[in-house]
């Protein structure tokens, strides 16, 4: 099992730009694939982006290609999520997750983060 941090939520104008972080406790986190998740109020809880193990391999859903890149450093067992052109209704809990496998996938994510708010103002 994987341990799960996020930080660098907070309040931005649209626009703007915000990095989420992704730290991951034990020595199997630099072997498996990562992924950003959101839930609005509201809303189901859907899929951000995802990399795998060694961050040569993305996946991004359709609003968010181009504006956000998904990118991980395993020396410091973390994962990043920078947001760049933030729109209102980006705004959500961010959540981090952890499959128990090296590749990449849209599904199947096993350990959960508790997550960090985004909120863009228009």
């Amino acid at each position: 099992q994987v341990q799960l941090v996020e930080s660098g939520g907070g309040l931005v104008q649209a626009g703007g730009s915000l990095r989420l972080s992704c730290v991951g406790s034990g020595r199997t986190f630099s072997t498996i694939a990562v992924g950003w998740f959101r839930q609005a109020a509201g809303k189901e809880r859907e899929f951000v982006a995802a990399v795998n193990w060694s961050g040569g391999d993305t996946r991004y859903t359709d609003s968010v290609q181009g504006r956000f890149t998904i990118s991980r450093d395993n020396a410091k067992n973390t994962v990043y999520l920078q947001m760049d052109s933030l729109k209102p209704e980006d705004t959500a809990v961010y959540v981090c997750a952890a499959r128990r496998s090296a590749a990449v996938r849209t599904y199947a994510y096993e350990d959960w983060g508790q997550g960090t708010q985004v909120t863009v103002s228009s």
